[in-house]
C-alpha cells in the first residue's frame, strides 16, 4: 500500500524519507523543483507560518519545517494521507506540524496565526487551484506579505490571480508548471 518515497532535500530532516501513500491523485513534487523552490523561499521560510494545502506526501510542509519555519498545516481530503501524515509527523517528531482533513477550500479552519507561506499543488483535473487562491485572500487566511507556490499544469497568466498578488517567478518541469507569488500588503 505504500510503495513510494520521496526524501527531505534540506535542513534538520535532509535525507529523510516520506512514505508516499499509492493513490492516483497524489504526485510529489519532484526534488530538483521543490530545491528550486525553497532557494526562492530561504530568505523568509525561518519563523515562518506555513499552509500545505492538498498536503499528499507531505513533502512541502515537511520540508518548510526541516528548513526552520515555525509551523506546518497540512490538509488533505484523503483519510489514508492523513494517517500517513500523522504517523510521518510522529516519525520526525514534528510537534509544530497540525494535520486535518478536510475539502479545500470550503473546509479549511480560519488559522490562530496568519499564513506567511501557502503551497497549494491540487490535482489539476479538479480546477480548483485559482478558487482557492481567491478563498484565501477573501477569506483573510494570509500574513500581510505571504509568499504562495503554485503548481499547474500549465503558466498561470499575472491577471488570473487575485488583484494583489504579484507574480514572481515561474518554470516549468515536465508537465509541471510552478510559480512563486507575492501576496501584497
Amino acid at each position: 500500500m505504500f510503495p513510494g518515497q520521496v526524501r527531505i532535500i534540506g535542513g534538520a530532516w535532509r535525507g529523510r524519507k516520506l512514505i508516499v501513500p499509492t493513490l492516483p491523485q497524489l504526485r510529489p513534487t519532484p526534488d530538483r523543483v521543490r530545491e528550486t523552490v525553497f532557494n526562492w523561499l530561504a530568505p523568509v521560510i525561518v519563523g515562518a507560518n506555513c499552509l500545505d494545502a492538498f498536503a499528499g506526501s507531505g513533502a512541502l510542509g515537511f520540508e518548510a519545517l526541516s528548513r526552520g519555519a515555525a509551523q506546518a498545516t497540512f490538509i488533505d481530503e484523503s483519510s489514508v494521507v492523513i494517517k500517513t501524515l500523522k504517523e510521518t509527523a510522529e516519525r520526525l517528531d514534528a510537534k509544530n506540524a497540525d494535520i486535518y482533513r478536510a475539502n479545500v477550500p470550503e473546509q479549511l479552519h480560519k488559522p490562530k496565526k496568519l499564513f506567511d507561506i501557502v503551497f497549494l499543488d491540487p490535482p489539476f483535473q479538479k480546477n480548483i487551484l485559482l478558487p482557492t487562491c481567491f478563498f484565501l485572500e477573501e477569506q483573510n487566511f494570509l500574513a500581510k506579505e505571504a509568499y504562495i507556490y503554485l503548481e499547474a499544469s500549465d503558466f498561470l497568466q499575472q491577471n488570473t490571480l487575485p488583484q494583489n498578488w504579484e507574480l514572481l517567478k515561474q518554470k516549468k518541469a515536465g508537465h509541471v508548471a510552478y510559480h512563486l507569488v507575492k501576496r501584497l500588503a
